[in-house]
């Protein structure tokens, strides 16, 4: 054993200090092996279809091609990216604003209490129930022979197809897709405004702060990252949404999903499956863009509400 002289003819033993062993642990495999399955949900379901999308996107008859992606400037694509853009903005900023006030009402509510349980359940299933679903309820409620529609015809004379049967196009789109955002703007936005402490509204009122200055300079920027990027996954929710549209539009292909179905499936136009391939890699990078907005935004509302 290494000894030390503090002292002459004194001999202090000195401690030997092993070094950590390396290595995986047990415990740390088993932990490894309960991700397995994740991992491979992910590899099958997001990693493989988004390679076949991107090689696709640029294979061609005689190989190699960039053809696919060029015929992305068209006039008609670009009309479908941003009619896609358009109804997934607008709906996302409606369903963001609408959700918001929802989850502050929840917020000040009784925690625990029967109106918040039923009302986030109920914002759990709705925001899910989407797809042909979703279109079918809506077609049966305010669809040309809906009970609403013949209802508000009969007893009311309200007709609400007056000026054209728009719930098979864009705005009935934007109706239906706006039904589901809502709640889903619930259930993200809710744990931001439960970061809120009341302390910080005592405070505030304590320093001689009115209300509209505690909103504006306290709760308002805490919540700013959070409500944007809340807004940015409502937008990418109705970017990639496709049985609902599917379902709803019978004729033209106003957005990009059901244009990239045509390109797939049309027995009209052939050999166009990979120019579907380079638009659902367009939709790709766009949801990959704001998807990297919304990370970065979560990050920073961590940050201060976490």
């Amino acid at each position: 054993m290494a000894t030390v002289t503090d002292d002459p003819g004194l001999l202090a033993p000195v401690p030997q200090v092993r070094a950590p062993r390396r290595g995986l642990r047990l415990h740390d495999v088993r932990s490894l092996l309960g991700t397995l399955p994740f991992f491979a949900y992910v590899v099958v379901f997001l990693v493989i279809p988004t390679l076949v999308v991107a090689i696709g996107a640029f294979a061609g008859d005689g190989g190699f091609t960039t053809a696919n992606v060029t015929a992305l400037g068209d006039s008609y694509v670009l009309d479908a990216f941003g009619r896609s853009i358009l109804l997934s903005a607008v709906t996302a900023l409606i369903g963001a604003v609408l959700g918001a006030v929802l989850a502050y009402a929840l917020a000040t509510a009784k925690p625990g209490g029967l109106l918040r349980r039923v009302v986030t359940a109920a914002s759990g299933v709705l925001a899910q129930f989407g797809g042909v679903t979703l279109a079918f309820a809506f077609i049966a409620t305010i669809g040309l022979s809906g009970f609403v529609t013949v209802f508000l015809r009969d007893r009311l004379g309200v007709d609400i197809y007056s000026g054209g049967v728009w719930l098979f196009e864009l705005p009935g789109l934007a109706l239906v897709y706006t039904y589901f955002q809502i709640p889903l703007m619930v259930i993200v936005f809710l744990p931001a405004l439960d970061g809120i402490r009341p302390q910080w509204r005592e405070a505030t009122e304590s320093l001689g702060g009115s209300t509209w200055q505690y909103w504006t300079r306290v709760a308002g920027p805490l919540l700013a990252p959070a409500f944007l990027g809340s807004t940015l996954l409502l937008f990418a929710n109705a970017f990639s949404a496709y049985a609902t549209a599917a379902a709803l539009v019978s004729q033209g292909n106003p957005i990009v999903p059901l244009q990239i179905r045509t390109a797939l499936t049309s027995e009209v136009v052939l050999g166009q499956q990979n120019l579907g391939k380079a638009m659902a890699l367009g939709m790709v990078v766009v949801v990959a863009v704001v998807m990297t907005l919304y990370a970065l935004l979560q990050k920073r509302t961590a940050r201060w509400l976490g």
